[in-house]
């Protein structure tokens, strides 16, 4: 006897986040040039589900790997993947950087 059951599915407790960095410019092939997100893509995020972001999220880094190779065969220098500016709690303010 073989169990025909299928294989159990992994549990999703959180949100699936945009991929947005914040450089929001649309390339030469219309996707944007910091999450190689679609027009279509970026204007539905809010409304798509979880499986179908999986499905987005896989096809952006196709896509920037993609843009990478192009990139490094014409030897030209890609925009940067940079994160967010965002202060760390353990990053010293401006401000008191000089009584430190």
């Amino acid at each position: 006897m073989t169990d025909q059951t299928p294989p159990a599915q992994q549990l999703e407790f959180f949100e699936i986040p945009s991929p947005c960095i914040g450089v929001c410019e649309a390339g030469p092939r219309g996707y944007c040039k910091g999450c190689y997100r679609s027009r279509e893509e970026r204007l539905y995020w809010l409304k798509i589900d979880d499986a179908t972001r999986r499905k987005v999220i896989g096809a952006c880094q196709r896509r920037k790997q993609a843009a990478l190779n192009r990139a490094r065969r014409q030897n030209e220098t890609p925009i940067e993947v940079r994160e967010p500016d965002q202060i760390s709690m353990f990053d010293v303010p401006l401000n008191n950087k000089n009584k430190a």
